[in-house]
């Protein structure tokens, strides 16, 4: 969009009256949400009190943590599988997360460059910041970094809102690219609500390993991508 005084109106506008209603939906939802998905047990009685509705409930948490992105993604995939099981807990996560990300790319969109600037970790804008005219590498660049461990992906989904990548593609990128980690993430939680604690402590020993190495080099991967796209 444009940056006329009446464009930056109505984008200032927008964002205000946006996240005046995320903020008091989450409000609505009850509780503290925080202190609900760090506890796995008092979530699922939480989401069970919503009836027939607990699906969708759940589904409206998840699309929120996407687009706040302040509580990890991580814990909220692990309570969905603790909820709903492996296979059903990361259906359940992988909608909510297409949706969330489907509305931070559309208001990167919308909002443009400023304002993805100001939401995004400064140290991950300024590395991913020379990918953001990358036409026909984009879709490769963008899935890349989803699939480098300890990324910030939901605020990735900002980012990608500025590149030429189009929605349908962003989303089958980001998806497929997710799809391990969404997985890994509800098994997790499945075997931590079927107390199998062996398991679900090796499997977290797995993935804290896969993070922390994804954590400490995902600047030479970074720079790596530089060479490979001839990035100066």
């Amino acid at each position: 969009m444009k940056n006329t005084p009446y464009h930056i109106k109505i984008k200032m506008f927008f964002l205000i009256t946006f996240f005046i209603g995320i903020f008091t939906l989450a409000y609505f939802l009850g509780g503290d949400i925080y202190t609900l998905l760090k506890d796995p047990a008092k979530l699922k009685e939480w989401i069970a009190d919503f009836g027939t509705y607990h699906i969708l409930m759940f589904i409206l948490v998840q699309i929120i943590q996407v687009i706040i992105f302040i509580i990890p993604g991580e814990v909220v995939e692990i309570a969905a599988g603790y909820l709903f099981g492996t296979t059903l807990g990361s259906i359940y996560s992988i909608i909510g997360i297409a949706i969330g990300s489907w509305v931070c790319f559309l208001i990167a969109r919308f909002l443009g460059y400023d304002f993805v600037k100001r939401v995004v970790p400064k140290q991950m804008f300024s590395r991913w910041n020379v990918f953001i005219n990358e036409e026909k590498r984009g879709g490769t660049v963008l899935f890349l970094l989803y699939s480098i461990p300890g990324t910030p992906k939901d605020a990735l989904a900002y980012f990608a809102g500025l590149t030429p990548v189009g929605y349908l593609k962003f989303i089958l990128i980001s998806m497929f690219a997710r799809l391990p980690a969404i997985v890994f993430s509800a098994y997790l939680g499945a075997n931590i609500g079927n107390q199998k604690y062996k398991i679900a402590l090796l499997i977290a020993i797995i993935a804290g390993i896969f993070f922390a190495v994804g954590f400490i080099y995902r600047d030479k991967i970074i720079d790596w991508l530089y060479e490979v796209f001839d990035i100066n």
